[in-house]
């Protein structure tokens, strides 16, 4: 039976098991929507506001659910608006699959209307791309793209297909979605180097990062931990992956990290970095480990290895595998002189008489529960939400980590929120919410269960104590105070709406808020202090 390409593409993507795409028409899109129409009742379709918000939709869909999300846009502007969400997913390593529609093959490199050599302008920011000029090669480059995204150290594929192509007819035999690749692992000689290293250390410590939530070894992990009774320190990419109340849990390590993490870093004999890049924001220079300890780097991929940090021993792999292979391999410790670093975290003081965001953010977790879902943009508030929430597990905590994108948090929600079926919130700064806001039409056409909590200090907080500590104090295009009503703004996009105003007000309105946006859309505005900050360790 013959089927246009944009069938093709529809067939393939439920082979992959797709059943829900984020994305915004155009000209050279029109077959595949016309498509997306045809096969409306398998495969539905999300309208954004903005591609970029698509893309991050498509982002929070997969770290919510652990499946690839898909992003469709038209050519041009609607290929190059994707490339920030893209970007974010390749810095943070998400399974991530963009369809993006290009002119006609006559019409390729003639500066054609809305034309881009997106294949091209991709390349740094994707894993894998492709352009499709012939219908024949379409089915099997979707599944490549699918295979590529998702295997190994996941990542965004992009998939640009030519409006002839899409227009164009030939055959299609359906296969079963192809298995991931095969995760090559150490071998025997490197796990018993491995597990020597770790015999012979009085002080290890742990440091996890996403690629432990990637690979589902979170179990591994508490396990591994348990029986050398040592700490845990955590990245912002892999917050969830540890209890956060257990006793060996360290809190998070790096720059706006616990005093903890940092202090069993610098005395610890043997470091053990697993699913994790060890970047500038985790351990900002060899400095930061103690001058005699040693590094075992765990990670599925081997460019990571010696890239920031010189390892001792490294173990290339899947975390899994490798932290249960080592768990049968490595002796028992009783004790752990770093553990008495360990201390249950204190709220801290805040700078005025008015609210800090930790008053806030601790009664809200506990008011939401544990198995609560929540994403952030970047700025304070991000360090805030990762500092004072208490997150109960893996694909809890969705942050934009390598990239740090303003304007990922509302997208990567509605994702969530489409992937789970459960109740959303976002936390945000003033800065973040003017860069999406309008993306609160998109969750109310979808009646969405979001709550949007928005920390206003009616500056760019982050930037702004930077240039603080920075640059003498002289404070340069962070005022945001704007005539902007919040409230009556979320209001006319038919969200509920509150503010948080005292510390008196904060339980009534969060009461109010989590019921109201089981139902749809709320928005919950927060004043604060400009003098509340987050300063590096």
């Amino acid at each position: 039976m013959l089927y246009t390409g944009a069938q093709i593409v529809m067939e393939c993507l439920l082979e992959q098991g797709v059943d829900r795409v984020f994305g915004y028409p155009g000209n050279a899109a029109l077959k595949i929507y016309d498509a997306l129409y045809e096969y409306r009742d398998s495969i539905h379709h999300v309208l954004m506001t903005h591609e970029q918000h698509a893309a991050h939709a498509a982002d929070g869909y997969a770290r919510a659910t652990g499946r690839t999300g898909v992003a469709l846009s038209t050519s041009g502007p609607g290929a190059t608006n994707l490339l920030t969400g893209l970007s974010a997913s390749h810095m943070d390593s998400t399974p991530v699959v963009a369809i993006t529609c290009n002119v006609n093959r006559p019409s390729i490199g003639k500066d054609s209307f809305q034309e881009v050599d997106i294949y091209g302008v991709s390349m740094p920011v994707t894993k894998h791309n492709y352009m499709v000029k012939d219908v024949h090669a379409l089915a099997d480059t979707l599944r490549s793209a699918f295979r590529i995204a998702s295997s190994g150290r996941p990542g965004p594929v992009l998939v640009d297909i030519l409006s002839d192509v899409a227009e164009a007819e030939c055959e299609f035999s359906p296969r079963p979605p192809a298995r991931p690749a095969p995760v090559l692992h150490a071998d025997g000689v490197d796990l018993l180097a491995a597990s020597s290293l770790i015999d012979e250390a009085a002080r290890p410590m742990f440091i996890a990062g996403g690629g432990i939530i990637s690979a589902g070894a979170e179990a591994e992990l508490l396990a591994l931990a348990e029986k050398l009774h040592a700490p845990v320190a955590l990245t912002l990419m892999g917050i969830g992956a540890f209890p956060a109340t257990h006793p060996l849990y360290a809190g998070m390590l790096g720059m706006f990290g616990t005093p903890a993490a940092a202090e069993c870093l610098a005395e610890s004999d043997l470091v053990i970095a697993v699913g994790t890049r060890l970047s500038d924001r985790s351990i900002p220079s060899r400095d930061c480990i103690g001058p005699d300890a040693r590094l075992l780097h765990i990670d599925i991929d081997a460019a990571e290895i010696n890239k920031n940090l010189p390892a001792d021993i490294s173990l290339i792999g899947d975390a899994q595998e490798l932290l249960s292979r080592l768990l049968q391999s490595v002796s028992e410790k009783k004790e752990n002189v770093l553990c008495s670093h360990i201390e249950p975290p204190l709220l801290p003081m805040p700078a005025s008489p008015g609210l800090h965001p930790a008053q806030i953010l601790s009664r809200l977790g506990k008011m939401a529960g544990p198995g609560q879902i929540y994403t952030t943009e970047v700025g304070e508030h991000q360090i805030w939400a990762a500092s004072f929430l208490p997150i109960g597990g893996p694909r809890k905590f969705l942050t934009p980590g390598g990239l740090g994108a303003m304007g990922f948090g509302l997208g990567a929600a509605i994702g969530a929120a489409f992937g789970t079926g459960e109740r959303i919130i976002n936390i945000a700064g003033d800065g973040s919410f003017y860069m999406n806001l309008a993306e609160l039409s998109t969750a109310m056409a979808y009646h969405l269960p979001i709550l949007e909590i928005v920390f206003n200090n009616k500056t760019l907080g982050m930037v702004r104590q930077m240039q603080k500590t920075a640059c003498g104090g002289r404070l340069s295009a962070v005022d945001l105070n704007r005539p902007t009503d919040f409230l009556a703004l979320s209001r006319a996009f038919g969200a509920k709406a509150y503010r948080i105003a005292a510390r008196e007000d904060i339980a009534g309105v969060l009461q109010s808020a989590l019921s109201a946006s089981r139902q749809g859309p709320c928005v919950v505005e927060c004043v604060i202090d400009p003098e509340e900050a987050v300063f590096a360790k």
